[in-house]
């Protein structure tokens, strides 16, 4: 039977961010490959729902408020496995992992933006 052994060959088209990261096109999200507000495209709170990954989310929105910059918060587990953040909260900035299993103050998170 030409059933068994048989494994279909997915394809997925890669597209590049503006950041330097390149995500499948079905995993685009709407905050991220957008234009960059003072060299910071995307904001991306990691979490599983949980009272620390909230309070991450809230002092990330302080954080930049004012600036345009819109944070994405994300508990889907198959997209946090994929940055490879293996404790939570964590804080993506440009598709990049700048801080894992720490409840950030706003000034943290301030300081963290202005390298970008």
């Amino acid at each position: 039977m030409a059933l068994f052994g048989k494994k279909k060959e997915e394809t997925k088209a890669e597209k590049s961010c503006c950041c330097g990261g390149s995500q499948s096109a079905s995993e685009v999200t709407s905050t991220c490959c957008g234009e960059k507000v003072n060299g910071i495209c995307c904001i991306k709170v990691l979490g599983s729902g949980c009272k620390s990954c909230h309070q991450l989310y809230e002092n990330t929105l302080k954080a930049v408020e004012g600036m345009g910059i819109e944070v994405e918060y994300i508990t889907d587990l198959q997209k946090i496995m994929e940055y490879g953040a293996m404790s939570m909260p964590a804080l993506v900035v440009n598709e990049k992992v700048v801080s894992v299993g720490r409840v950030l103050k706003p000034a943290e998170i301030s300081e963290i933006v202005e390298k970008y």
